[in-house]
């Protein structure tokens, strides 16, 4: 056996392991029973030792060592680059802090799930200090002297940095919030009311699924507080949530997921359960969970279908045709929940977060602060205050389980997203004919063949300049932003 070869079977173990650590989370959130969080704790616990173990297992630095200027052909060289890389950042953090965190943070989901149910802050206060401390110390292991929330933003999007995004964002605020202000200004569409039956909600979100290219036998739809998305290659399940007064809460969060899931699904089969076999980053990933939901799944043509389907499930519903449905799954409306926002006001939520996040990991913002400062900005940049702490600071589970870093990647996706979709359409002119008829393969085919079926072959940012011919940029998004809600808004 070639030491290629035996570093790859080491990694295709490695790949085993960690599809059946997220299968335990993916039980955590769906099916584990309440009293099961402290056991399950001390599984992930484990779990994390294991990996980690391998991780940095002195065979790994040794395959390394002897396959370093070796002539390989791309896909070689770039499963190098993964293992490189994951070997590096694992021999930086002791293994009992990586055991600690994931204990930590399992069992902090359950104490953050408890407060975010009683609107008490206070109580989740004391677990996330503990959380922040030990990702705190995880951060300055990493960053090794350099800026610890880079390091930690490596983790979802290795090759950005904070002040990149910062300067990235800086360009997308004030243009989201002159436009939201002249939507606000103007007549708002009508809003979608009355109750729609969960059981038939889950009948249509199936078929919406499978209306993406979701492969139900490689996967399952089900409930869960927080939709999400599980597993590579072969097994990739997704969840969603229901509310008898908001379907599209339902329908929106399932395209979102399999946009997620599809991903997943399309990586070259060749790749399966080695580094290249998962997307390459949570930028990436969250521009095909977006560019389904939104430029794609709220788009004119593709809501005319839907309406039909609604009518067909739910009988009339007061909505008086499809233009008008059109206008009313896009309507921009005042809100607290970031996973229901609308696409208008949905990056501002994400930036907010970006700024928080950052302040907590350079110690400019202590957790005893923290809701106050959520509070005062959630204000200055909504135009409203907020009610409670399950509509503020305790609505997201990503600190909780020591996500740090995760949030910008949800803007940045949204970047990539724009970037995607100006590509597509200068490559399917006649998108819109069957997107009007319930057929989304001309475009989930071409995010298949041009972003998915990559894996991490390639790094983030060259996905989507190899896709969209030309290097990321913020201005497609905008221009996206400008002419829909310019048209449905009268501006």
């Amino acid at each position: 056996m070639t030491a290629f070869d035996a570093l790859m079977a080491h990694a295709r173990e490695t790949q085993a392991l960690v599809q059946v650590a997220g299968r335990l989370g993916w039980d955590q959130e769906t099916m584990m029973p309440r009293g099961a969080a402290r056991q399950r704790g001390e599984e992930m616990a484990a779990m994390e030792s294991v990996l980690h173990a391998r991780r940095v297992d002195a065979r790994v630095a040794g395959w390394l060592a002897e396959l370093d200027g070796a002539d390989l052909d791309a896909q070689a060289q770039a499963q190098l680059r993964h293992i490189r890389r994951s070997h590096d950042r694992a021999s930086k953090v002791p293994a009992d802090l990586a055991a600690r965190i994931a204990r930590v943070t399992s069992e902090a989901q359950g104490t953050w799930a408890e407060a975010r149910g009683a609107d008490d802050f206070a109580a989740f206060a004391p677990t996330l200090e503990e959380v922040i401390t030990l990702k705190r110390e995880e951060g300055q292991a990493l960053a090794n002297g350099g800026d610890v929330y880079d390091a930690m933003l490596a983790d979802y999007e290795p090759g950005t940095t904070g002040a990149e995004l910062e300067a990235m964002f800086g360009a997308l605020r004030p243009e989201l919030a002159a436009l939201r202000a002249a939507v606000r200004a103007a007549d708002a569409p009508p809003k979608l009311s009355g109750t729609f039956d969960e059981a038939a909600q889950m009948k249509l979100t199936r078929k919406l699924a499978r209306t993406f290219g979701y492969d139900m036998t490689h996967g399952r739809v089900d409930k869960a507080v927080h939709p999400f998305s599980s597993g590579s290659g072969l097994d990739v399940r997704i969840t969603t949530r229901t509310s008898a007064e908001d379907p599209f809460n339902c329908f929106y969060s399932t395209i979102h997921e399999v946009g997620h899931a599809a991903y997943e699904q399309n990586i070259n089969r060749d790749y399966l359960l080695t580094p290249l076999g998962e997307g390459v980053s949570m930028g990436v990933h969250e521009s095909q969970s977006r560019i389904y939901e939104n430029q794609i799944g709220r788009s004119r043509a593709f809501t005319g279908w839907l309406y039909g389907q609604m009518r067909d499930m739910f009988g009339d519903f007061g909505i008086a045709d499809e233009d008008a449905f059109y206008a009313c799954v896009n309507r921009v409306s005042d809100g607290y929940i970031r996973t229901e926002a609308d696409e208008l006001q949905y990056n501002l939520h994400v930036l907010m977060r970006f700024d928080l996040e950052r302040a907590l990991m350079a110690g400019d913002l202590q957790v005893a602060d923290l809701e106050a400062a959520w509070n005062d900005r959630f204000e200055a940049d909504f135009g409203f205050v907020v009610d409670k702490p399950s509509n503020g600071v305790l609505q997201d589970v990503h600190w909780s389980v020591g996500l740090f870093g995760y949030f910008p990647t949800y803007s940045l996706g949204n970047v990539y997203a724009g970037c995607l979709h100006e590509a597509l359409r200068s490559a399917v002119p006649d998108l819109d004919s069957h997107l009007a008829q319930g057929d989304t393969s001309p475009a989930t085919d071409w995010l298949r063949e041009n972003v998915q079926s990559h894996g991490g072959l390639y790094e983030p940012r060259d996905v989507i300049a190899r896709a969209r011919g030309a290097d990321p940029s913020e201005a497609p998004l905008l221009a996206y932003l400008r002419e829909k809600f310019t048209t449905i808004y009268g501006l």
